[in-house]
């Protein structure tokens, strides 16, 4: 059968106050080690929950730290016992520390301080020749590592130089920019009103141009009525009038002659074929210059 929800939630309870109370065993621990009383704050979920992290993670390393501890004292012990017995096999065969010199005391201190700093175990010249040879080799690698980065360095500056050279003009031509704003405004609003000028003036000169093409298609206008042919036409005009001035002066004197009715009769028919003659020509003239034209 499956647990009733009732039952669900009494264990679920039963959890949560199982971690708080292993939480405030380990805050009450903690703190009384540190010489405090534990601050009072509301035990949320999300706080228990962290706290029984740190707690966990505290004691983990509380338990490592006892473990290294252990295993230090004993090695300390061991190292106790060793020295105890090569002072005693110093001490003989007449190498006390007591009975040495004060040099060989002091030499034999620098050579375990050199054999501590070298970070080996016995002081064989093997050992420091091998020590040695790491180090240097560990120089070497350094000094390459330096030389890598001060060529970086050395790209890095003169990259920062270029930038600066660089942002130093940009300042200056926008400086410069900011300065000729004003003056580009200004051209910008003169060309603004003439264009708004020379628009107007567009639609007038449309507007004129197309009053122009209306008067010359009322009077007749062809494309074929060129300034040469005008000009020819007014040449011939000149003629025409050169040939009828001389008849219209004849009928002019007539009009100082008598009365006589058959003979002014007679005189005007025959000045009107002559005139009717020459708007003839004048006609035939000007139907051949279109006809050239074309």
């Amino acid at each position: 059968m499956s647990e009733s929800p009732v039952s669900e939630t009494a264990s679920s309870k039963g959890t949560d106050a199982s971690r708080i109370g292993d939480v405030k065993q380990w805050l009450a621990q903690e703190f009384s080690q540190a010489g405090r009383e534990v601050p009072d704050f509301e035990y949320t979920p999300r706080s228990v929950a962290v706290l029984r992290n740190l707690a966990t993670l505290s004691q983990s390393q509380t338990q490592a730290s006892k473990i290294l501890a252990s295993d230090f004292r004993l090695k300390a012990s061991e190292y106790r016992s060793q020295a105890a017995r090569i002072r005693e096999i110093l001490e003989s065969v007449g190498l006390a520390q007591e009975g040495l010199p004060s040099n060989v005391v002091s030499s034999a201190q620098v050579l375990a301080n050199v054999a501590n700093l070298l970070n080996i175990r016995d002081t064989e010249i093997s050992s420091f020749l091998v020590a040695m040879g790491d180090i240097s080799l560990r120089k070497t690698g350094v000094e390459e590592k330096r030389t890598k980065a001060q060529k970086e360095s050395k790209i890095l500056l003169d990259y920062t130089r270029k930038a600066i050279a660089r942002l130093t003009y940009l300042k200056r031509a926008l400086v410069q920019l900011e300065d000729d704003v004003g003056q580009c405004e200004a051209h910008i609003d003169y060309w603004k009103t003439n264009l708004g000028v020379m628009v107007g003036k567009e639609k007038q000169y449309n507007l004129q141009t197309a009053n122009y093409k209306t008067t010359l298609t009322r009077v007749g206008y062809t494309p074929e009525i060129s300034h040469g042919l005008l000009v020819e036409l007014a040449e011939h005009r000149k003629e025409l009038e050169k040939k009828t001035k001389p008849v219209l002066d004849t009928l002019r004197s007539y009009q100082d002659l008598p009365p006589d009715k058959a003979l002014a009769a007679l005189a005007i028919e025959e000045k009107k074929r002559q005139y009717a003659a020459a708007e003839k020509y004048l006609e035939d003239v000007l139907h051949s210059a279109l006809a050239t034209s074309e």
